[in-house]
């Protein structure tokens, strides 16, 4: 028994040596093998590092068009116009190159103009008639279209002609149609025994406002129509399936699923809308011309007849800059109060 028990003791000493030995060239190959990882990765970094710089200089150079045509096209048009509403810039400007500095004169000269004030008005009432007509019209007929019925994308395909029609052309067709003598309104109505005599749509001081208007409102309902239809076609049926089972048909199911559900579509809508008709000057020029007796005269219109009439290019200049500023805080106003509905 003795010889058993000695002879075994050197057998499990060699066995324990032999895992120590093993463990050790493991915890050395690991070690190897981590700091080949490390320097692996040592020598890695600086090609990711420059892989990733060259993926950002990409970046950079496909937005260089784009800014470079912003600030071209965009950017400097609107820089020098505020530049040049503080300078007396005139014709002479073109040719000797000065523009002396005015200050806020040229603001002073057309705000307290008589003109300014019949102006301002009339684009207050062209602004909210236009914008009125066309989102009432454009949303009745974005509903009317949801339904299926044949012709129907032929029909909202027609609806868009008068959007795509150059703005001086439909002037010009528009100024045919409404023109009191031969025009085709007055005929019709002539012959509908509604008058007897040609209505002067645009040479009454009364009515000149109010056809311009009218035309505005029928350019514009195309651009409501498409965008309030495309809102309304995201609302998932289910919301009205399941407001039906609660009552919620016809006026109420517009008032409490529709309507909210369209108000982000509806703000887009509405500043857009406001910024596009502040500024309309074709419509306007092709009609009336700003008359008479400045009836139908705007702001935009005024500073056009300032810089291209009497070229007077810093007071126009200085107009234009005011119409601008109405636009944002129109904007600033309308989406912060939007989002204060919705919020609440």
């Amino acid at each position: 028994m003795s010889l058993t028990t000695d002879s075994s003791q050197p057998r499990a000493q060699a066995k324990s040596q032999a895992k120590w030995r093993a463990n050790q060239q493991a915890t050395a190959r690991a070690k190897s093998g981590s700091d080949n990882t490390r320097a692996e990765e040592a020598i890695q970094s600086p090609r990711r590092r420059s892989r990733k710089r060259r993926e950002r200089l990409f970046q950079w150079l496909f937005l260089v068009p784009a800014v470079t045509y912003m600030a071209l096209f965009f950017g400097y048009p609107v820089v020098k116009n505020i530049v040049m509403s503080f300078q007396d810039y005139t014709t002479a400007t073109f040719f000797t190159g000065e523009a002396p500095w005015v200050g806020l004169a040229n603001y002073a000269k057309v705000l307290s103009s008589s003109l300014f004030s019949t102006s301002l008005v009339n684009t207050a009432l062209f602004t909210l008639g236009s914008i009125l007509g066309q989102f009432v019209i454009g949303l009745a007929l974005a509903i009317f279209f949801q339904r299926k019925f044949p012709l129907n994308g032929i029909l909202r395909s027609l609806l868009l002609l008068p959007w795509l029609l150059p703005l001086i052309v439909s002037s010009a067709v528009w100024r045919w149609i409404l023109d009191k003598d031969s025009g085709a309104l007055n005929r019709f109505l002539g012959e509908m025994h509604i008058v007897n005599t040609g209505v002067p749509w645009l040479t009454s001081t009364s009515l000149a406002l109010i056809a311009v208007v009218g035309v505005n409102i029928w350019i514009g309902i195309p651009f409501n129509l498409t965008i309030l239809y495309g809102g309304l076609q995201e609302i998932p049926d289910e919301l009205y399936e399941a407001g039906s089972l609660d009552g919620a048909t016809g006026w109420k199911a517009f008032r409490h699923i529709t309507w909210p559900m369209l108000r982000p579509v509806v703000s887009v809508v509405l500043v857009l809308g406001v910024v596009y008709t502040l500024k309309v000057l074709d419509i306007i020029l092709g009609l009336t011309n700003g008359g008479p007796a400045n009836s139908t005269e705007t702001i935009a219109t005024q500073s056009y007849d300032l810089s291209f009439h009497e070229f007077k290019f810093g007071e126009g200049a200085a107009l234009g800059n005011v119409l601008v500023v109405i636009s944002l805080v129109f904007a600033v106003l309308y989406l912060r109060a939007s989002r204060r509905s919705v919020d609440e």
